[in-house]
């Protein structure tokens, strides 16, 4: 009995050795493609995971070099200004806005003189003197702003100031010996009125000196012809001789109109008329009126 176990049991022995010997072989084979397969797809998820982060850092680059930067955006600002000072047409001289000028003309006062140092309200004598003279006088322009102060494109505004001479004539105050000038102690000699140094005292000068200072407004600045205006001004008016009161200043305002024309580089010619407003008399002595002239004017 024991035998026949033993025998079996060698048999059983004999074919499990048998059947490890065909099984193991399979499974070393079958183990060794999984592995391959494996390490296979690791290297395949690491160069898709490499390709992957490549991709993202190609995006990073494209989306900073698409997105401009500071120094970027100076250098364009500098480029569209190179460019627009380039178009921008040259000037090939500074325009010189500022001027002087010598101006005379005709002058007219509305009332003429008819007081006692002209020679009238006197018992022989009352009659006026001339309303029209001639006027001469020098002026300065001072450039202050291009563009009327933002209002209006080429339109200049200048600050001037003037002084003038209006000349109304020699009035011959002589009537008789008793009538000559009141204000003059005076003996009769030889057909002539004198004081007492000799001096001829019968005839008296009509004049008037006016300095103005006013804003002008010029247009079509750049252009040859510059028509202009002086809205409203300051003027003070001192007459000669003085009033019955012995007064000799009044203040007024003054209005103007003109235009000059540029002949050649900073010399120009221009006319104008000017009209002169006083709310008062200075002691009976108007001294309304106008001047119309030409002016020979130099630019700087």
């Amino acid at each position: 009995m024991i035998n026949k176990t033993k025998l079996a049991l060698g048999i059983a022995t004999a074919t499990l050795t048998m059947a490890g010997a065909l099984v193991s072989p399979q499974a070393m084979a079958l183990s060794k493609a999984d592995r391959v397969a494996e390490a296979a797809n690791n290297k395949v998820d690491a160069l898709e995971a490499q390709m992957q982060a490549m991709q993202a850092e190609l995006n990073r680059l494209k989306a900073e070099k698409s997105r401009p930067s500071a120094d970027a955006g100076k250098v364009q600002e500098l480029d569209q200004w190179m460019n627009s000072v380039k178009s921008a047409p040259k000037e090939s001289k500074r325009s010189k806005d500022n001027m002087v000028f010598f101006r005379g003309g005709y002058a007219h006062m509305f009332r003429a003189r008819n007081d006692v140092l002209t020679g009238g309200q006197t018992v022989l004598n009352s009659g006026n003197t001339n309303k029209s003279g001639y006027d001469l006088g020098a002026g300065f322009d001072f450039s202050l702003n291009d563009n009327l102060f933002g209002f209006m494109d080429n339109t200049e505004v200048l600050a001037e100031l003037m002084f003038e001479y209006k000349h109304f004539g020699v009035r011959h105050a002589q009537t008789t010996v008793q009538g000559s000038n009141p204000l003059c102690a005076t003996t009769f000699l030889a057909g002539s009125v004198t004081n007492a140094t000799g001096q001829d005292c019968a005839n008296v000068t009509v004049s008037q000196f006016t300095l103005s200072a006013a804003p002008k407004i010029k247009f079509m600045k750049g252009s040859a012809l510059r028509p202009w205006v002086i809205p409203v001004g300051l003027a003070m008016h001192v007459i000669s001789p003085p009033s019955n009161g012995v007064t000799v200043f009044n203040p007024g305002a003054m209005f103007a109109l003109g235009a000059d024309y540029k002949i050649w580089k900073d010399i120009y010619v221009g006319a104008d008329a000017r009209y002169h407003w006083t709310a008062d008399n200075a002691d009976g002595v108007k001294t309304d009126g106008y001047t119309a002239g030409g002016y020979l004017g130099i630019g700087f």
